[in-house]
């Protein structure tokens, strides 16, 4: 993984024994994950009260995610999976088929440009919230890109969760 800046990274190093929003996307490019990327913008302020960083993760190259977080002026950390090892992680990666390829050049899409790779990889659209020991304790997976969970259902998880209200108790 790297960041914006093109620094090597690991997920392990970014959420450093903190809570997490980790957003999978997969691309800059797409219109769909730049409403949920600008949605996000709307519940940082109020994650980070909690304790909780948001990072979003696309196959994307560094400098592409520099030109989203421009755009789109977010204010939380956006990381590189160019070589796809989060999404084979996470078992929400799936590769693209050839006619999608096709289909996507002439729309101006080129998934080895963005991502600097053949793999032609893209993760499901996916939310996922650890808690500071990096346990997962929240998963939002839905296989069509064109639906995300809204942020303010993401954001009532995890104060969910940093409340401790997820957790169910037996009756005594």
């Amino acid at each position: 993984m790297q960041s914006v800046d093109g620094k090597s990274t690991s997920l392990k190093q970014q959420v450093d024994g903190r809570p997490a929003i980790l957003v999978f996307y997969r691309g800059g490019w797409c219109p769909y994950c730049n409403l949920q990327l600008s949605d996000l913008r709307l519940i940082t302020a109020e994650a980070k009260t909690l304790g909780y960083q948001i990072i979003a993760i696309s196959p994307d190259l560094p400098e592409e995610l520099g030109k989203t977080m421009t755009k789109d002026k977010l204010d939380y950390a956006l990381l590189s999976d160019s070589k796809a090892d989060a999404l084979r992680a996470f078992g929400i990666g799936f590769r693209v088929d050839d006619a999608t390829i096709e289909k996507y050049k002439g729309y101006g899409i080129d998934l080895e440009k963005a991502s600097g790779e053949s793999h032609h990889a893209l993760p499901v659209p996916a939310v996922f919230i650890v808690d500071a020991a990096g346990v997962l304790q929240f998963s939002y997976v839905h296989p069509d890109y064109k639906v995300r969970v809204p942020g303010t259902v993401i954001l009532a998880a995890a104060k969910a969760i940093a409340e401790r209200k997820h957790e169910v108790k037996p009756a005594k």
